[in-house]
């Protein structure tokens, strides 16, 4: 529940201002007089708490009861006995190099922050680096700009932190970058949710913080790589696997 508590925290504005309306709709169904209008009073009262619900439930699945942080999906794809160096990619929230690193002690990893993404800005991310404190080997990075060796990498991680490169001419240059510094035979893992029917069923317009499945072709083709694998985490998540086109 660690990480759908931190939901809450980040949206409780929006979960309260959503609260606040659907009791005052309810509230004023009792004082008019038109049958119509009162079922649609409370029609949309409901619906604006189910769907509060809803996202909660969906946040929880993805965030806290699945594989998302876990990358059991990838030991068919990666021998981590075999990986020496590995960058994880977070945007000012890292619930993984912990316990990667407990997991694969033999592995050479650098955690890397992106610079001045939106999470920088929200108020409960004090908080959430309480929860999850930052790394003491972790470096900021600029999209652009990855400092590491050409084909010097074997895995680059990206766990639900890219969308927060705003710009797609950005994106595209990340993915330069991370193509310059990963080896031939190695992988870069894009998990993410995507702006899709399921995630605006279940979280309406926050649906809008996430990056359609043609999007990210794009910026990862216009890069000079491929996606060899799309994996369903959850039907809220989904985790890209992306190699070197000539490969």
């Amino acid at each position: 529940m660690k990480i759908t508590k931190l939901v809450i925290l980040f949206n409780y504005e929006k979960i309260l201002l959503g609260i606040i309306v659907s009791v005052v709709l309810f509230g004023l169904s009792f004082l008019i007089n038109s049958s119509v209008f009162v079922l649609l009073f409370r029609v949309l009262s409901s619906l604006i708490i189910l769907n509060i619900i809803a996202s909660l439930v969906a946040s929880y699945i993805l965030y806290d009861n699945s594989d998302l942080y876990e990358l059991n999906n990838l030991n068919e794809i990666i021998d981590w006995n075999k990986i020496e160096n590995a960058i994880l990619v977070h945007a000012s929230f890292d619930p993984l190099s912990k316990s990667l690193e407990e997991k694969y002690p033999n592995v050479n990893s650098t955690v890397c922050d992106i610079f001045g993404n939106r999470h920088e800005q929200e108020k409960g991310i004090e908080t959430s680096k309480k929860i999850f404190p930052p790394n003491p080997k972790e470096i900021k990075i600029k999209p652009h700009q990855l400092p590491f060796k050409d084909r010097s990498q074997d895995v680059i991680l990206a766990i639900t932190a890219l969308h927060e490169i705003l710009h797609h001419d950005q994106r595209v240059l990340f993915f330069q970058e991370a193509k310059r510094v990963l080896k031939d035979d190695g992988f870069i893992i894009v998990s993410e949710q995507f702006r899709d029917f399921t995630n605006f069923v279940f979280f309406n317009i926050g649906a809008f913080h996430f990056l359609s499945k043609k999007q990210w072709k794009r910026a990862i083709s216009e890069a000079g790589l491929v996606i060899i694998s799309n994996k369903k985490i959850t039907i809220f998540g989904n985790m890209l696997i992306v190699k070197k086109k000539d490969i």
